[in-house]
């Protein structure tokens, strides 16, 4: 799947054959944002001004945009696989937090 990225938001981009288009939605806020676009270019300046648009209607309604995520994630492990990451955190020297989230960047790139 194609993505795009504005600032910190991030948007798939998917191609509407029959409409002869460029449909877009924002995946990394919980609020709904979508744009689209005939031509790459037109996709792009119609992302650029979605969020601007949302930015500038959190501004009239005195909302922050929502920030893409908090940086907080809760997660249900089964007990031996929370023992094993504990285990190996302790092992390298890094708390179980450090440890699982260079774990999970590396996974993620």
């Amino acid at each position: 799947m194609n993505t795009l990225e504005h600032r910190h938001y991030v948007a798939t981009v998917e191609i509407d054959e029959d409409g002869g288009f460029f449909h877009g939605r924002v995946i990394n806020t919980r609020d709904v944002l979508t744009f689209q676009g005939k031509t790459v270019a037109e996709l792009k300046a119609a992302f650029a001004d979605t969020i601007a648009d949302y930015e500038e209607w959190c501004k009239e309604r005195g909302e922050p945009p929502e920030k893409p995520y908090s940086g907080r994630l809760l997660l249900r492990l089964p007990p031996e696989l929370h023992c094993a990451l504990a285990t190996a955190a302790v092992k390298s020297g890094q708390s179980l937090n450090r440890f699982v989230t260079e774990t999970l960047a590396r996974a993620a790139t």
